[in-house]
């Protein structure tokens, strides 16, 4: 009887020191990242290179697809273009896409990049002065979201931005085409969260690339965001491939591309949505 207590003593102890000994190494792993979106006080920074791939243009249309619905009426966000790298060629001009699609919530970092950062910290010291945090949909490379947190840490030194401050980018790519000392800036001073590469399907993001997908004019419904997407269709072909810039096979063959938009999914708790055919599904009415 002894020795059946004893046994069973030891069973309990030995249990206790497994769930102390897993408890703790859940505590120290890196980066645990519990923190999500919070639409009543977080910002929303949407940030497009423009440059040299033309799936920028569809990203636009399908964030503003996105918050057209009322699933997303009370979301603080704001876009800004040409937040570029280091890669080569020409810009694809998006002024009169976002200005038709956002009013003048965008900023324009392509023509004056030094007055964008200004302007997005602004922006941004409200949200993180109400207690919100910033979210980076990052559509291109991070050079911009470095210059934006160095002002904000000159501005808020008290501020803990890997803490309020989260980047998501899908794009090995666009890693590459960032300069690398402010690649490794972003990732050694924000919650930086790297995502499964938005062009495919099935592998835990949205896939949201399709040369196939040409029957947006039956999803779309409302009027206005008909006129958008048929502006950003028209752009695209416009500048497609044109003087040396990048050349979109989905979008060359008519279907659509924006794929950077499986940050914005990731960032809003929509991530579970399949591809093109399920988005327009769910927010093209």
């Amino acid at each position: 009887m002894r020795k059946n207590i004893k046994s069973k003593t030891l069973l309990v102890l030995a249990i206790a020191v497994t769930l102390v000994s897993f408890t703790t190494d859940c505590s120290n792993t890196q980066n645990p990242r519990p923190k999500g979106f919070t639409i009543e006080k977080d910002l929303l920074l949407v940030q497009l290179d423009c440059k040299t791939d033309v799936d920028d243009l569809h990203t636009a249309a399908a964030l503003a697809t996105l918050v057209a619905g009322s699933d997303f009426s009370r979301l603080k966000y704001h876009a800004v273009a040409g937040t570029y790298g280091v890669q080569e060629g020409l810009y694809v001009p998006p002024n009169g896409l976002l200005q038709l699609s956002f009013g003048s919530n965008w900023t324009d970092a392509h023509n004056s990049s030094v007055a964008a950062v200004e302007k997005v910290k602004t922006i941004a010291k409200e949200t993180l002065n109400g207690q919100g945090d910033i979210w980076i949909a990052e559509a291109g490379q991070s050079d911009f979201t470095a210059e934006l947190v160095k002002v904000l840490q000159h501005d808020l030194p008290e501020l803990n931005t890997t803490d309020r401050i989260h980047v998501v980018q899908h794009s090995d790519w666009n890693e590459k085409s960032t300069s690398p000392g402010d690649l490794d800036f972003v990732k050694q001073n924000t919650d930086y969260r790297k995502i499964p590469d938005g062009n495919a399907v099935g592998n835990g993001s949205p896939g949201f690339r399709d040369p196939e997908y040409t029957n947006w004019q039956d999803d779309v419904k409302d009027p206005k965001l008909q006129e958008i997407w048929k502006y950003a269709i028209d752009l695209s072909n416009k500048y497609n491939g044109k003087e040396g810039r990048y050349n979109n096979k989905a979008v060359s063959s008519g279907g659509l591309d924006f794929s950077d938009l499986s940050e914005v999914c990731a960032i809003l708790g929509i991530a579970d949505i399949k591809d093109v055919g399920e988005f327009f599904d769910r927010y093209g009415n």
